[in-house]
């Protein structure tokens, strides 16, 4: 059985819901042979990141970064991981109301450096997530799940 993990940092409603509905499609029963497990990112340890097989990595934007608690988990666990999780598939949601942008660089360098592979395109809601957006959020943790498959 395969392995993804989801990283989050869940602080608001609104990274709630997408949290949720992420899980939701990650989680979908027509996906077999993959184990869903769900850290917060100031929980997640190298042990965590190197028993997975691909990744969903979720956070607000906060004054045009990632969460001080996912920058926290990638600061834990980079160089433990750097050689052994080359080419394995991630996944990004970001919430935020403005400056994603910075957010979306911040992933990207990390991930590269990381070696990690785009799986999906990224999903980033600003605002009050909308029915479109939570849809989005559920394709994403399908996707990824369904390429563990």
């Amino acid at each position: 059985m395969t392995r993804l993990l989801i990283v989050h940092h869940t602080p608001s409603p609104h990274c709630q819901a997408m949290f949720e509905a992420v899980v939701s499609g990650a989680t979908d029963p027509e996906i077999e042979g993959v184990e869903v497990v769900r850290k917060a990112a100031l929980e997640v340890s190298a042990s965590d990141m190197l028993a997975a097989d691909g990744y969903l990595l979720g956070s607000p934007a906060n004054l045009g970064y990632i969460s001080g608690a996912l920058k926290h988990a990638f600061d834990v666990c980079y160089y433990p991981i750097l050689d052994s999780t080359r080419g394995r598939p991630f996944g990004l949601y970001l919430h935020g109301n403005e400056g994603t942008e910075g957010a979306v660089n911040a992933v990207d360098r990390i991930t590269a450096g990381l070696g990690w592979e785009k799986a999906a395109e990224y999903v980033i809601v600003s605002g009050p997530p909308s029915k479109s957006d939570l849809e989005a959020c559920w394709e994403l943790g399908a996707s990824v799940a369904a390429q563990l498959m």
